[in-house]
């Protein structure tokens, strides 16, 4: 894409193109639109969360809260698109948890930010893992800062081993975004792409 700046800027031109929803109403997969991007065609899903992957986390928290409040109502036409076996829904609960698996196979889930006080999975191997967001409010949409059991977490993924060994994920939340959490490269989810500037 050559750099973060410019893969930024195809991002955001994605998600603010100025798009008539009348051109697409013909195409059946086409739909939840925010600019070009589609939330209502699955393979979409991953798009807000590759602002981490440019060492802007807080990107991602703002997409995120604006794709969750124009896409999800608790009405009839609550989800935008069929649910496809529950992706819609899948989607909906891996970010409201606060993470996502962005490529299933690297084993890692990129942080976004929770949208639940809190929540606990009880894991196949018997033990718990609990998600906390502090001073989560529709004010405070920023992550501040992350613990992995009690000790700070400076990067933006958290690794499904971490999961699976239990314990708590705590998010403190607040109403700036903090430009300093896990925008290191070392502190960015895996890519086989070089990051470069």
């Amino acid at each position: 894409m050559g750099g973060n700046r410019r893969f930024i800027d195809k991002l955001d031109a994605l998600f603010d193109a100025k798009v008539d929803p009348a051109s697409f109403a013909h195409v059946e997969d086409i739909s939840g639109l925010i600019g070009q991007y589609a939330h209502g065609n699955e393979p979409s899903h991953h798009i807000a969360y590759l602002y981490a992957y440019a060492g802007q986390p807080w990107r991602t928290q703002e997409r995120l809260k604006q794709i969750v409040d124009s896409q999800y109502h608790p009405l009839p036409e609550g989800l935008s698109g069929n649910d496809d076996l529950g992706q819609m829904s899948a989607w909906l609960i891996f970010t409201s948890l606060g993470f996502y698996p962005v490529t299933p196979g690297s084993g890692e889930y990129v942080l976004g930010r929770p949208f639940v006080d809190r929540a606990s999975l009880h894991l196949p191997n018997g033990k718990q893992f609990t998600i906390v967001a502090e001073q989560l409010s529709d004010t405070n949409r920023y992550v501040a800062a992350v613990q992995l059991n009690g000790k700070p977490l400076p990067r933006g993924f958290i690794r499904h081993e971490e999961i699976m060994a239990g314990g708590e994920l705590r998010f403190v939340m607040q109403s700036a975004p903090n430009r300093n959490w896990a925008t290191q490269v070392s502190s960015r989810p895996y890519s086989m792409s070089r990051y470069s500037p």
